[in-house]
């Protein structure tokens, strides 16, 4: 059929050029051209396999702006390119700098080198043309934070006009390991190199072709290295939202160049209220939070296991403990359980979910918050102890003071006989970035936010590519499988789980409840399996049984927590779902009134969330066993109210938006010298001018050179 096919094809060419008066019949030289270019339009892959070795496991550096200006790193349109060079300690960076005589060059960092001391001698040469860091492991000992000594500074409560004493970190210095590397903006490409084993090709070609012998440099071929990642948005917010704008205005093709960092945030409440209505205005509701999201220097690199993820398993664990409670009913006031996404820049998500509130865009109001509980940071506690920290400034309120004092005295009550101690903060200490800020800059709330950390915080790896399961302590027995890693109960999860119980036990004195509360308790098992969810796997068989069929691809490998600019990102489904999962209710629906619950008469649609589950595996077989839940989970959008009101140049909301680019890759291949380079041009030209000239001394002399001779046996009359 395909050699049927072909010569059909070849009548159709043939009868369209008998057809043409332009086209004339092709003499053979130039059949044999358009073979050698059919031919290699085939070879060409394969060529460029044969030249080039894709890093295929590597992370850019990617552009963000803000109101203000850019941050991050860039290649050249056409991608950047240098000879590597390996830098492994800081002496090697003289090679590079000064003495070596190729430049530019491509440096391969160890990552113990990659610090603020060493990118600042790098960004001020042009011998440098890009960077690719090796990861160091074990992590950095002393610690690495690219992120701002100050996080969030100016966007929080504190400011000239609220505890000027407090502002820009005035008092405490949260994070004093922060280089703000993160913040800085190279103009050129910085790769992460996730792979060891494509590190060690990187080496080995270095070591074969690159390594100076005898204190002069290395002979051609060299092994080198070509990074891209061109960004389209330069400068700031302002001016690639303004350009998109123009763009979709007057353009039939809009080219955006960047986009707003958006998602959405996850919450529900104890008991059930109308999503699309409004809470009484009387109605007391307790607000418990947490961040879902984290960062790090490179795109899509966000561990996050210590500035988020033990912050939110611990939220979650105390949602479903108390949902256990058997008169949550009964209780005086709400629970409103958080969690906001886009945290790290700028608290995108608590400033989106106050202007909702303010504008009667969201359920609840302001005034219906009666206390304000947030989770953050807590894995790293010492001798169990939690600090419970206050805004100094709003306690010289009376009215405020005597509450904040009821709050501290009932969490520290609900720790007796926990294996946690929980210790207040002083007076004349401010709040840690948090998202209570955000709601504490429109109004007076009484609030506490749980730390492990009293003043600096713990963690040395805060928005950091560090900041992993290892950095929170989280160690497995050797040899397990993947099954029972998921249900392996760490140390870790035990001391979360305690924290968690605690927190439950509060909520619920707090909401008014009045029975004992040594049921109430936080399953350890369960902290386990978000754990290895969040940090270790996401593709396992529990998520794979509590979330839709629909969005099963939504399960990576390895989690990251970054808010990204298209939503919901994995993290925000899977806690939506877990969420459902521990505080919803199955009900015996069939797949077609889950869906569609405003169907059913019985449903209560405007009060609960329906969701069409897998379900986990049938034992007798590869099909699983679906099922329907139903919750209070809601979700509410994430994106800054600048973005909404166009007012890209805000410096009351966040304006973090992420260039778009064209590709992200890397590649190393060998490079002649650029005499050879030059030598193999110019003989390319001449056998190109001869070749020409030779075709066309035959096709004038064709009739002679190709003429057929006269039959002898013929007679011409």
């Amino acid at each position: 059929m395909a050699a049927a096919g072909s010569a059909g094809r070849g009548r159709g060419m043939e009868a369209a050029l008998r057809g043409s008066r332009v086209l004339l019949p092709l003499p053979a030289w130039g059949r044999l051209l358009l073979a050698v270019l059919a031919a290699g339009s085939c070879w060409g892959n394969s060529v460029e396999r044969k030249i080039y070795i894709p890093l295929n496991k590597t992370a850019p550096c990617v552009r963000l702006l803000n109101a203000t200006h850019q941050i991050g790193c860039q290649s050249s349109i056409s991608g950047d390119t240098g000879v590597i060079h390996v830098v492994e300690k800081e002496e090697d960076l003289n090679w590079v700098l000064a003495d070596g005589p190729h430049p530019p060059y491509m440096i391969l960092l160890d990552g113990n080198l990659f610090n603020r001391r060493v990118m600042q001698q790098l960004k001020g040469t042009s011998r440098v043309s890009g960077l690719a860091v090796a990861t160091a492991k074990p992590s950095p000992p002393q610690g690495f934070s690219p992120g701002l000594k100050c996080p969030n500074d100016g966007f929080g409560v504190y400011s000239k006009d609220y505890g000027p004493q407090f502002a820009h970190c005035n008092r405490t210095v949260w994070n004093p390991v922060g280089s703000g590397l993160s913040y800085e903006d190279f103009d050129f490409p910085i790769f992460l190199l996730e792979d060891a084993n494509e590190t060690q090709v990187i080496k080995q070609c270095y070591q074969d072709h690159n390594v100076p012998r005898g204190g002069a440099g290395p002979e051609y071929p060299l092994c080198a290295m070509q990074l891209f990642s061109h960004m389209h948005a330069v400068t700031s917010t302002v001016t690639c939202m303004r350009r998109s704008s123009l763009q979709s205005t007057f353009s039939i093709n809009p080219e955006v160049v960047c986009d707003p960092l958006l998602d959405y945030n996850v919450w529900s409440t104890l008991q059930p209220i109308n999503s699309s209505g409004k809470v009484d205005p009387e109605k007391e509701v307790i607000m418990v939070a947490t961040r879902i999201d984290s960062h790090s220097f490179f795109w899509n690199i966000a561990p996050g296991a210590e500035s988020a993820v033990s912050s939110f398993v611990t939220h979650l664990a105390a949602a479903e403990a108390l949902h256990k409670a058997s008169d949550i009913h009964l209780l005086q006031r709400n629970i409103m359980f958080t969690f906001f996404q886009g945290e790290t820049f700028d608290y995108i998500g608590s400033s989106r979910m106050v202007y909702d509130m303010e504008k009667d865009k969201f359920p609840l109001r302001l005034s219906n918050i009666y206390s304000f509980v947030e989770l953050n940071q807590v894995a790293l506690r010492n001798d169990s102890t939690l600090w419970m920290h206050t805004d100094p400034v709003s306690r010289m309120n009376d009215s405020v003071e005597v509450q904040v004092r009821n709050l501290l005295d009932i969490l520290s009550n609900s720790s007796v006989g926990a294996n946690v101690t929980l210790q207040e903060v002083g007076h004349s200490q401010p709040l840690p970035p948090s998202s209570f800020q955000r709601f504490l800059r429109a109004r007076h709330i009484p609030g506490v936010v749980l730390t492990d950390h009293r003043t600096a915080f713990q963690n040395r790896y805060y928005q950091s590519m560090y900041d992993t399961p290892e950095n929170i302590r989280m160690q497995y027995p050797e040899g397990l499988s993947p099954e029972e890693t998921l249900e392996y109960v760490t140390d870790t999860a035990k001391s979360l789980a305690e924290v968690a119980t605690v927190v439950a036990r509060a909520l619920y004195r707090l909401a008014g409840g009045a029975n004992n509360t040594s049921a109430i308790q936080a399953d350890p098992k369960t902290v386990s399996r978000m754990l290895y969810g969040f940090l270790i796997k996401m593709n396992n068989s529990w998520f794979q049984s509590i979330i839709k069929p629909d969005i099963k691809g939504i399960l990576g490998d390895v989690p990251q927590h970054y808010v990204a600019v298209s939503s919901p990102v994995n993290t925000t489904y899977l806690v939506q779902y877990v969420l459902a999962n521990l505080t919803g209710t199955v009900v015996n629906l069939t797949r077609e009134e889950c869906l569609n619950p405003e169907k059913t008469p019985s449903t209560e649609k405007e009060m609960y969330e329906y969701a069409w589950v897998q379900g986990s595996l049938d034992p007798n077989s590869t099909s699983r066993v679906p099922y329907c839940v139903r919750s209070t989970v809601h979700l509410s959008k994430a994106l800054s109210p600048a973005f909404e009101l166009r007012q890209w140049g805000s410096t009351e909301y966040s304006t973090w938006t992420e260039s778009r680019w064209k590709e992200i890759r890397a590649r190393i291949f060998l490079v002649a010298s650029k005499e050879l380079e030059i030598l193999t041009l110019v003989v390319g030209i001449v056998i190109l001018v001869v070749s020409l000239l030779a075709t066309y001394f035959i096709n004038a002399k064709a009739d002679v050179l190709f003429s057929v001779p006269r039959d002898p046996g013929a007679v011409a009359y």
